[in-house]
């Protein structure tokens, strides 16, 4: 396969691979580890540790055929060029606006979020300002450039793996009664009790314990900045292996210190799990480490999204303003940023102004969208890369696994309405590439 030239911009190239492991743990724990993880056990209680373990096995595996496609073709627009490169133009727009409205709605909802939570140290100050402020700090960061930003996002998963070793730490000294005295065992004796809701349960949960490994898109986009771009599947390995393990382990413990019934959907699992113990500081420390992860995730995909507008532009597939320079001074083409800063706007307005549940609705159907990003890299992998028989093999165990998460939003009445409203927008940008495939074909003749 012939290899298309990439940027020579002076940026490229300053990564070592273990610096992109640090910036994938940076843009993958966020508020849907941090959060949402509630809502998976709350749905299927502890068997959310074996939908976690699946969801960690389909992301290694979708991670790995993007990253051998970025080691044998390094590509500014990461997986959507690699769409068009494999099925044609209509491949390659509908994945990267599919991805720009998923994230767009994301950063939304993470945003409000790390709002809400800020208002737990000030209560009397209006949402609103603090969105806008967590808004303009995370536009900032576009302008930092790539090597700024990746050094940011090392720091930032650093303190939030920090945050979670904190946890399991005083969660090891709580279980043993170091702490008060009374040693704690919620350990499930039988089948019914690992799956308490059932295998629907069990499946629904499967997509909210995905969630919480979205942002390997980031890393396909940073992967043509590595010193050396073949290490891509080595730090996603690191990744993912470091990501499992402090995944499933906090999680064990949450459960062994509370029963599953006592997690509320509005409260961090690892919050809840240390409340009946005399810890003051804890609520406010991990607090901060919420915020922190979702800010630094949302800054990520912002980061990711107006890359992925201006290769659009660039290639065609968006206005070409969009790829426009205005000043040399600036790493991202402003018009790009103005655009994801309008869509920003909308998504923060959006999830201030309508019914907590309308919003939960968008953003499921957001994370679903990735999921069918997911699903179009694993579908493309073996036309673009030579696969040997244990690739294939994980291919199909990654579509089976990636599917079944898609499917599981059916059989829940908190992601059912999301999975409508992610086939409006599937709907919507398929209208927009029938219209718009007459123009492509006159522009080819």
């Amino acid at each position: 396969m012939s290899k298309k030239p990439v940027s020579t911009n002076k940026e490229d190239g300053h990564l070592a691979w273990w610096q992109l492991s640090l910036i994938g743990v940076g843009c993958i724990i966020g508020t849907g580890f941090f959060l949402a993880s509630s809502i998976a056990i709350q749905m299927t209680g502890p068997s959310v540790i074996l939908a976690f373990t699946m969801a960690a096995c389909a992301t290694y595996i979708v991670f790995e055929a993007l990253a051998k496609m970025s080691a044998n073709d390094p590509q500014k627009g990461s997986f959507r060029t690699y769409a068009k490169k494999a099925y044609g133009r209509w491949a390659g727009f509908s994945s990267g606006w599919v991805y720009w409205c998923s994230e767009i709605l994301i950063i939304g909802s993470q945003l409000t979020a790390i709002s809400l939570l800020t208002k737990l140290w000030f209560p009397k100050v209006a949402l609103w300002i603090f969105a806008l402020i967590y808004a303009i700090c995370g536009l900032l960061v576009l302008f930092i450039g790539a090597k700024a930003f990746g050094k940011l996002e090392s720091v930032f998963a650093v303190m939030k793996i920090a945050a979670i070793f904190m946890f399991i730490i005083i969660a090891v000294l709580a279980l043993t009664g170091v702490i008060d005295g009374n040693p704690k065992d919620n350990i499930p004796s039988t089948l019914e009790g690992f799956f308490p809701k059932g295998i629907l349960g069990f499946w629904s949960a499967l997509l909210f314990a995905f969630y919480a490994h979205g942002g390997i898109e980031v890393m396909g986009v940073m992967a043509i900045y590595l010193k050396k771009k073949e290490d891509a599947p080595k730090s996603g390995k690191v990744m993912l292996g470091l990501l499992g393990i402090i995944y499933v382990t906090s999680l064990i413990l949450a459960l062994l210190l509370m029963p599953y019934t006592k997690y509320k959907d509005d409260k961090s699992p690892f919050v809840t799990a240390l409340s009946g113990f005399n810890l003051d500081f804890f609520p406010h420390v991990f607090t901060a480490a919420i915020i922190i992860a979702g800010f630094s995730t949302m800054s990520a995909s912002l980061f990711s999204v107006t890359t992925i507008l201006t290769t659009l532009s660039e290639e065609g597939d968006a206005p070409a303003i969009f790829s426009k320079q205005t000043k040399k001074k600036f790493k991202t083409p402003l018009p790009a940023i103005a655009l994801t800063s309008v869509g920003l706007i909308l998504s923060i307005v959006t999830s201030l102004l309508l019914p907590d549940k309308v919003y939960q609705y968008i953003t499921t159907a957001a994370a679903l969208m990735l999921l069918y990003n997911w699903l179009f890299i694993l579908a493309m992998y073996h036309r673009l890369v030579d696969t040997t028989k244990a690739d294939k093999v994980k291919r199909v165990i990654g579509i089976i696994l990636v599917s079944a998460a898609v499917s599981g939003a059916l059989f829940h009445s908190t992601s059912r309405p999301g999975f409508f409203i992610s086939l409006i927008f599937l709907s919507i940008i398929a209208i927009i590439v029938l219209f718009l495939r007459k123009k492509w074909k006159k522009e080819e003749v």
